[in-house]
């Protein structure tokens, strides 16, 4: 396995980053009460962590590390009840349809770029632990007494 190249790890920051900024920059400027951009606000953050969550159980099962069925069962529920309340929020908010467009794609970025950044943040891990797992390489002077 290599480890991402910094661009593409930047770059999924920066996704993750302009996707979650203009979402809340969005809510801080739409016309709605304070109770519904809170609304919002926390289903966005759900759907951070169970998509973060649902990626890490995935990738725990394929390392051979034991992971349960009810969390992954959760992890499930979590992400797609999060979408599903976004869309249910959505459709019954009184906002121009670009609005809702908005928020529904800035949305999208966030989750991508959220698994994204996560599996980044994995990969570096694995490829530092198998590197400090190998063997120092020395000259063969090094070993020779002086």
């Amino acid at each position: 396995m290599s480890k991402p190249t910094k661009a593409f790890r930047i770059a999924a920051i920066g996704a993750l980053l302009v996707g979650a900024g203009a979402y809340c920059i969005g809510l801080l400027n739409a016309a709605m009460p304070l109770n519904e951009k809170g609304y919002y606000f926390a289903v966005l953050l759900m759907a951070l962590f169970s998509a973060v969550s649902l990626q890490k159980t995935f990738r725990d099962k394929m390392e051979g590390i034991k992971t349960t069925a009810i969390y992954l069962m959760l992890c499930w529920i979590a992400t797609g009840a999060s979408v599903v309340l976004l869309c249910v929020g959505l459709f019954n908010a009184d906002l121009l349809l670009s609005e809702m467009g908005f928020f529904g794609m800035a949305f999208t970025l966030s989750l991508f770029s959220a698994v994204t950044v996560q599996k980044n943040v994995r990969d570096c891990a694995v490829v530092n632990r198998d590197a400090d797992d190998e063997p120092e390489i020395t000259s063969p002077d090094a070993t020779q007494p002086e």
